[in-house]
């Protein structure tokens, strides 16, 4: 059993993003060299998510509207006040309700070198908390 894994660097051009790194993901697969296995795609951020979709803009728009609707900026969030710990005030807890609506990982398995992942859908690296240098983990383990 062999396992490879990459850090990603990502940053988002806006303060809520729906980046595409599905090119990215199948290009480190092909790398690996690895012909039936599993990926793993993991984001190391608490305000970031990972999720899957299908790739149309308009679809993304409604998601994001959705998930506004869902953990809307101007609610009295008890995160918000200052932290201590941080030095700060904690005003991002949109950023958090987001990502755990849309989750942290997706995994898919690897057949004849090949993610296995629907003809219409995309993996998506989510910025939920401004924009800031992130990163995700793509993790391949097979033979």
């Amino acid at each position: 059993m062999n396992f490879r894994l990459r850090e990603v660097s990502v940053c988002a051009d806006r303060e809520f993003e729906m980046i595409k790194i599905t090119d990215q993901v199948r290009s480190y697969v092909a790398e690996c060299g690895i012909a039936n296995g599993i990926v793993y795609v993991i984001t190391e951020h608490t305000t970031t998510g990972i999720t899957v979709n299908e790739s149309l803009p308009c679809v993304e728009k409604d998601l994001m509207g959705v998930l506004d609707r869902l953990a809307p900026e101007d609610y009295p969030y008890f995160h918000n006040h200052y932290l201590p710990s941080y030095g700060t005030i904690g005003g991002n807890t949109p950023g958090h309700i987001k990502s755990m609506l849309t989750g942290n990982h997706c995994v898919f398995p690897v057949v004849d070198g090949k993610i296995k992942l629907g003809a219409a859908a995309d993996i998506y690296f989510c910025e939920y908390d401004g924009i800031k240098n992130r990163k995700y983990m793509i993790y391949v383990m097979g033979e």
